[in-house]
């Protein structure tokens, strides 16, 4: 059994992982992940009664508290945090003061010093001694987690009771003041990057002014039911995917596109559920319930956006879990071995341990490898890309080569009849038989009237239909199924999609079907191109002429046409052998090759609920041109943390080798900790800019 826990008050990527580590190892959990980010835990469990063990464990760790559903949410404040470093830094300037200029050197002036460095350290200590007397008592509770036990606080705390055994009282409160200092502002910068992801989940609204007999009422958008009339007033958020049924007005669509102009509509326009009126008030029609509607998808892909990690996030959590007891197993070798051969200096090299133990902390990988990757999925949220977790957006920095459906994809997917050859019962026989088709290009036929049934309807995948009507066996659809069926046909040379109809072995007519390419197509692949992605191609079913017709303009390397849906993951495959491959599509015949591209993405408006499913990217207002700034964004998170890796080890190693030899002293070994972790984690948040 599955269940998602909120919670609240869990606010760092190590407490989180240490976290995840106590539940699983509890009898009768299978799987457990904590996130910090979205401040949930998701659970997969065997019976009741782990369930339980597995609530206890959650409520009784650190400050985490487990929230209601509908329980309003708890503003989060750091005045506790900020008082006691107030309290802190006061005694430790004063203290600072007093021995740079009253310190006469008697015992009384020594006392009153020590006395302000005491207190300084107690002021900001005191929480860190808490959770690591907490993490204590948890680390051997039903067995032993090193990792809960020996985490940053333990850490911390050594190094400075070791500061005031040695006789460095200020490097004590140095210690404790310092960390507490980068922790709020770690609070501070994760906090800043929830709450853009915040800003993103207020797409939801509250009320819907649904049009009753008498009147109007306000309702809840989660009770509408399909074929409601809605009033959507200026300043309204769209509260369900509808279609316009009276007025003209124009939609601010920012939070689904990113893009910022204003999309006019008028009566029969679909608008989606996100989008806010910024135009004249107008009636619409309900399409489907809010669980399926846009913002529904919107907000459950962002709320999972953060389960799935990539892998240099896997990499740092279980790095953390085996480096930090070898480093401290580390210094504790330092303070003991080398005063054997020296005399037994212990107090000099108990102060380089603790110089060796503070550097080492691991924090700014901990922190701000998962910041950049959900500062990077916030990114690609603001430009319209929705991604189902930070390790697709590794995948999509290494893209080469992208491939494309072509109807609904590269061109609009709005199908109509533009012509029909053969007369009204030509037309007449298509539209009974497309009452049976779940293909895309049946919409064309949704409103011709059609005095004839379908009976006995076989759809013939990526071909068409085949039935009976009116005692007649009735073929639609190209002009590959009928000459499969035997039936004599021509096929037409048009830049519009032909169906052909034939009754009895013989051939009737065709319907010609128009569409038109999505008018940013052209500069959406271009971009593509300058992001570094070498080749671009078109897997479609339609006739290479027609393809070629329809697709004229557009700067393709391949077009694979009069592909059946089997045939397109086998050509998908022989792609994926020139380089990491990215398939866009959105319907139900894309999910085989969606599943095995490397990368997929689903046109997330017209999209089908399966490629949806399937894809590992949305786009969600079906702008094409998204796609290139979602490139951009994931290779630009993907080169910064690569820069936080590399610069964090790097200054880590060379801060340790001179802690040894004893070239900086204790406070400055916490400065640096807490200034590379603060560097790393604001290098993070250059991701908050936009693509």
């Amino acid at each position: 059994m599955d269940k998602v826990i909120k919670i609240r008050g869990l606010d760092c990527a190590a407490c989180a992982a240490e976290l995840g580590e106590e539940l699983e190892s509890i009898d009768g959990i299978s799987h457990a992940t904590a996130d910090f980010i979205n401040q949930r835990v998701s659970l997969s469990y065997e019976s009741a009664e782990a369930f339980d063990r597995a609530i206890d464990v959650i409520s009784h760790f650190e400050e985490v508290e487990i929230v209601d559903g509908n329980a309003p949410e708890k503003k989060e404040s750091h005045l506790k945090e900020i008082v006691s470093i107030a309290v802190s830094a006061v005694f430790f300037v004063a203290g600072l003061i007093f021995t740079l200029f009253f310190d006469s050197g008697e015992r009384w002036a020594f006392a009153l010093g020590v006395s302000f460095w005491l207190v300084s350290f107690l002021a900001a200590g005191w929480e860190v001694a808490v959770n690591a007397g907490k993490n204590a008592v948890r680390a051997f509770k039903d067995g032993f987690h090193p990792s809960v036990l020996l985490d940053e606080n333990l850490l911390m705390l050594i190094a400075a009771i070791g500061a005031i055994a040695i006789g460095e009282s200020m490097e004590a409160a140095a210690v404790v003041l310092l960390y507490q200092i980068g922790e709020l502002l770690q609070s501070l910068a994760v906090g800043s990057s929830r709450g853009a992801i915040k800003r993103l989940m207020e797409m939801k609204s509250e009320i819907a002014v649904r049009l009753i007999e008498n009147g109007q009422e306000e309702v809840d958008p989660e009770i509408l039911c399909e074929g409601d009339i809605l009033l959507i007033r200026k300043g309204d958020k769209v509260p369900v995917d509808c279609a316009v049924t009276e007025g003209e007005s124009e939609l601010d669509t920012k939070s689904l596109t990113g893009e910022s102009y204003l999309k006019e509509i008028k009566v029969g326009d679909e608008v989606l559920a996100g989008c806010v009126n910024e135009g004249n008030p107008f009636k619409a029609r309900v399409l489907r319930p809010y669980s399926e509607s846009a913002v529904a998808k919107i907000m459950e892909l962002v709320e999972n956006s953060s389960a799935s990690k990539a892998k240099p996030e896997k990499f740092i959590t279980k790095f953390a879990r085996i480096y930090t007891p070898a480093v401290v197993l580390l210094a504790v070798l330092i303070a003991v071995i080398p005063p054997l051969f020296q005399e037994y200096n212990f107090a000099l090299w108990v102060g380089r341990a603790l110089n060796f133990l503070v550097i080492s902390c691991p924090c700014a990988l901990i922190i701000s490898v998962p910041l950049t990757y959900f500062s990077g999925v916030g990114a690609l949220a603001r430009a319209g890309v929705l991604t189902k977790g930070a390790v697709y957006l590794d995948k999509l920095a290494s893209v080469k080569v992208a491939a494309f459906d072509k109807t609904g994809t590269l061109t609009e997917g709005q199908f109509s009849v533009s012509s029909v050859v053969g007369g009204e019962k030509v037309l007449s026989y298509a539209a009974a038989a497309e009452r049976n088709s779940s293909h895309p290009l049946a919409q064309a036929f949704a409103k011709v009237e059609t005095p004839y049934t379908a009976e006995r309807a076989e759809e013939i995948a990526g071909m068409g239909i085949a039935c009976d009507i009116c005692g007649s066996r009735v073929l639609v659809g190209s002009a590959r199924l009928l000459r499969e069926r035997g039936v004599a046909v021509e096929e037409e040379i048009s830049d519009t999609v032909t169906v052909y109809v034939a009754e009895n072995g013989v051939l009737l007519g065709r319907v010609e079907i128009a569409d038109t390419l999505r008018r940013n197509a052209a500069e959406a692949l271009s971009e593509l191109k300058k992001q570094g992605v070498k080749k671009l191609a078109v897997l479609t079913g339609d006739s290479e002429a027609r393809a070629e017709q329809s697709l004229k303009g557009l700067p393709l390397d391949e077009i694979h046409a009069r592909l059946l849906p089997d045939e397109k993951p086998a050509c998908a495959a022989r792609l994926k052998e020139e380089g990491t491959l990215l398939y866009v599509g959105d319907g139900i015949n894309d999910t085989p090759v969606m599943a095995m591209s490397d990368v997929s993405a689903a046109m997330g408006a017209l999209g089908s609920d399966a490629a949806i499913e399937a894809s590992d990217f949305v786009l969600a207002g079906d702008d094409l041109s998204a796609l290139a700034k979602a490139i951009k964004g994931a290779k630009k998170t993907r080169r910064i943390v690569t820069e936080n890796i590399v610069f964090s080890i790097t200054v880590k190693v060379a801060l340790m080798i001179l802690s040894l030899f004893g070239f900086i002293p204790l406070w400055a070994a916490v400065l640096g900790d807490v200034g590379v972790m603060l560097l790393a984690v604001l290098n993070s948040l250059r991701m908050r800019t936009s693509l």
